[in-house]
């Protein structure tokens, strides 16, 4: 019995070893990508991403004296009707600059989740339904939204003027004296607010032209400072240079073999490459995947209502308040795609960057 159960030992020794050798064959294995596969790989990785790109509709873009304000404003809760709310209460910058919440809170509740701002210098359109297509022209409707900052463009120019004026008029030049009574810092252009649009239909038109310029300015600053924040190298590019240099030992060691396995899964039959690509994991495109509309929410249509929006933006690439050449500068929104049953209830691709640091998920936040 003792020699029996000797060998028996000794048989388990000799499979277990042989397992373990298969083991590490079939692990090795895992990290081993065909050439075309390298080639999808090389375009995500974060190594391929091209150098900040200049918007042409804001000829501070890469000002960084411009930035420097923006950064201000960015963090400043004086812009808010209670003086509690700035950007950065959505955008957080230790949670991937946005926030935990499934539905961004300022002022009020909003209807949908704050979006990453991640590398969105290099995006075409903003927000979850594009309404907006430049950094600056996004960052001008959370001021004048109840549900954000609850506040108007005329008060935020007389807060510049008066917190701001040095650092102001050394990027942008002069800035008026926003007295009370010549600029009823109620006053905002909102139909929908009666006593702000009568406010604001009493100004002289050269008054209001400059509240506009101030407040254009005050976004083109924002967006210089946003046009910095850009997602840093992760484990995944580590693991696709690694694969790029053929190491596949320390491949290995930085992806375990399931993970590997989702990659492969990622890029080839799942399809999920299909729309998160590019070195930044998304097409920047607009997709109706199918969600469950939330019990208690109102129909959000997404995209189709976006692109009467940014048509009718005051301050979109083709408006006077724009920097570029509306005739060679703006043709995303000139040759827009305006089929608008198409794009019901689509959705802006978000950037999968730093997604597991920064759930809840889906425009609306309704996965935990």
């Amino acid at each position: 019995m003792k020699n029996i159960g000797t060998a028996a030992l000794l048989c388990v020794l000799v499979v277990s070893l042989s397992c373990g050798n298969a083991l590490a064959v079939q692990q090795a294995g895992h990290h081993d990508w065909s050439a075309k596969e390298k080639e999808v790989l090389r375009t995500l990785w974060l190594g391929s991403l091209p150098e900040l790109p200049v918007d042409p509709s804001n000829k501070y873009s890469a000002n960084p004296a411009a930035a420097r304000l923006g950064k201000k404003f960015f963090l400043d809760p004086s812009f808010s009707k209670n003086g509690t709310v700035s950007c950065s209460t959505c955008h957080q910058p230790d949670y991937q600059f946005t926030d935990p919440l499934p539905l961004a809170h300022g002022m009020g509740t909003t209807k949908r989740r704050s979006m990453p701002l991640l590398g969105v210098a290099y995006n075409t359109w903003f927000f979850w339904d594009g309404r907006a297509d430049s950094l600056w022209a996004q960052a001008l409707q959370p001021p004048e939204s109840p549900e954000e900052h609850g506040i108007t463009r005329t008060r935020c120019a007389q807060i510049i003027g008066r917190d701001y004026r040095d650092e102001y008029e050394q990027v942008f030049g002069p800035i008026p004296e926003f007295t009370e009574q010549e600029y009823p810092a109620i006053s905002k252009p909102n139909p929908g607010d009666p006593p702000a649009y009568a406010a604001w239909k009493a100004m002289a038109p050269e008054k209001r032209e400059q509240v506009n310029r101030v407040f254009v300015n005050m976004g083109k600053a924002i967006a210089a400072y946003v046009r910095l924040i850009v997602p840093g190298e992760s484990r995944f590019d580590r693991y696709v240079e690694a694969v790029l240099q053929g190491d596949t030992e320390k491949a290995a060691k930085t992806f375990s073999a399931a993970e590997a396995a989702g990659l492969r899964l990622f890029i080839g039959k799942a399809k999920c490459v299909n729309c998160h690509n590019g070195p930044m994991l998304t097409n920047g495109d607009f997709h109706n995947i199918g969600l469950p509309q939330p019990e208690g929410q109102p129909l959000d249509r997404g995209r189709a209502d976006g692109i009467r929006k940014v048509f009718s933006n005051l301050f979109n690439c083709m408006s006077k308040f724009s920097d570029a050449d509306p005739e060679m500068q703006c043709m995303e929104l000139r040759f827009m795609d305006t089929d608008t049953t198409k794009y019901e209830g689509a959705f802006k691709t978000p950037t999968m960057r730093n997604v597991a640091e920064r759930p809840p998920y889906m425009h609306d936040g309704q996965f935990a």
